[in-house]
């Protein structure tokens, strides 16, 4: 038999977090505990199905007008305008002047990839793949693979975490900035810094926002925790409101997994801010091409999920009430470990525990001491050292905790 003509295909890498997940699987110790994985879990340990989107899923089932004809390429028109109009809120001068858009899209990642391949096609100038594309130093894996993917040839990094301080680079990433090629395109974190969990406080925004006003750059935004991380929608998406306000055209890539608990649906939407109405169209219009051969038409349960939530005053306040039971259960892991680090008396500060915001924490252990964990404790962390506050509960806590101790104590 001739040998198959994929024999020369390499196996490629396992992602880093699912396999990290499987591995737990497999473990039989009793002791185990996922830190790794990227999703909400209840003080038990298990997934969070939303009181509000059970309610709107049997409300959904038992409307006789719904079908499964194809939605516009674009999406769902009231999930679009909804999604946009909580991440630019609802006094936007932006959206009272008409010039915004939006695609609905598979996740935040799907969101991201077309406002990638429209950039890579479009952006000053027609298929500017040598524009530099600057990334956070160190961010979502995805960030990178997405603008490689679509043929960016010069992705760079910016400096973002200052290990030493553990905490904001500041100056490093405002003088990357200032070096930054003008119109270069900056991918930034809207809040919950993925993995630092470490956010630009309003009048470092500010600044950011200066620079990039002077120099010209691009800011395409990833919004994939708004309301998760602080309980507040309006506090997460205040520096994509502030950018806005400073007269900026953007993109914001939106996901509704982590604040909707869909994350098998892939809802997600990209914002689109433009310069007037006929800018955005065009826009639009170009996006809609790329849909159209990347997926097509986008699926509807998910989306007409988050619409009718967002649609309806009562709704609304009952998911807000939803997610802010997840970041109050987040902030209080957040303070429970840390206490039991200080009461142990570990090495080092761990101040930057409480600091940092959102679902992820980087703790700032190495790899020998992430090493142990896994090995020696069946504690599942990224190589990194972030783990997911989501994996904790007040039954692991103080396990977690001790364990944490003797890693930094033992291994330096």
């Amino acid at each position: 038999m001739a040998a198959s003509i994929f024999a020369a295909v390499p196996r490629a890498p396992p992602v880093a977090v699912f396999k990290l997940t499987a591995d737990f699987r497999e473990d039989g110790d009793s002791r185990k505990v996922n830190l790794g994985v990227g999703a909400y879990r209840t003080d038990e340990g298990q997934p969070w199905v939303l009181p509000v989107v059970k309610k709107v899923e049997q409300m959904i089932a038992n409307d006789n007008s719904l079908n499964h004809e194809y939605l516009p390429i674009l999406g769902l028109p009231e999930f679009r305008a909804n999604a946009s109009r909580i991440a630019l809120g609802d006094d936007s001068p932006a959206i009272k002047e008409n010039r915004v858009g939006s695609v609905q899209s598979l996740g935040g990642t799907g969101a991201l990839r077309i406002g990638t391949e429209f950039l890579r096609r479009w952006y000053n100038g027609n298929n500017n793949t040598a524009t530099p594309v600057y990334v956070s130093a160190p961010s979502w894996e995805n960030h990178n693979s997405v603008f490689m993917d679509a043929g960016f040839k010069d992705i760079r990094t910016y400096h973002y975490w200052d290990a030493a301080k553990r905490g904001l680079d500041l100056q490093g990433l405002l003088n990357d900035m200032e070096h930054a090629p003008e119109f270069s395109i900056f991918i930034l974190h809207a809040c919950a810094h993925n993995p630092t969990g470490t956010d630009p406080t309003p009048e470092q925004w500010k600044q950011i926002a200066a620079v990039m006003k002077r120099r010209s750059l691009f800011p395409f935004f990833d919004s994939a925790y708004q309301g998760f991380a602080s309980g507040s929608l309006d506090k997460d998406a205040w520096a994509v409101r502030y950018f806005v306000s400073e007269g900026f055209e953007l993109f914001c890539a939106q996901s509704f997994s982590k604040n909707f608990g869909l994350y098998n649906e892939r809802v997600g939407n990209l914002t689109v801010v433009g310069k007037d109405a006929d800018n955005v169209q065009r826009v639009l219009s170009q996006m809609e091409k790329i849909v159209r051969t990347t997926w097509s038409n986008p699926p509807s349960q998910g989306a007409r999920i988050v619409a009718t939530t967002l649609s309806s005053p009562q709704l609304f306040d009952e998911w807000k009430g939803n997610v802010k039971t997840m970041a109050d259960r987040v902030l209080l892991m957040r303070s429970e470990l840390r206490s039991r680090l200080e009461a142990l008396g570990t090495p080092g500060t761990w101040n930057h525990i409480t600091e940092q915001i959102g679902m992820f924490s980087f703790t700032g252990l190495n790899p020998k001491q992430v090493e142990y964990m896994v090995k020696e404790k069946h504690i599942y962390l990224m190589a990194s050292g972030r783990i997911n506050m989501c994996g904790l509960t007040t039954k692991n806590l103080d396990y977690v905790a001790k364990s944490i101790h003797e890693a930094v104590t033992k291994i330096q």
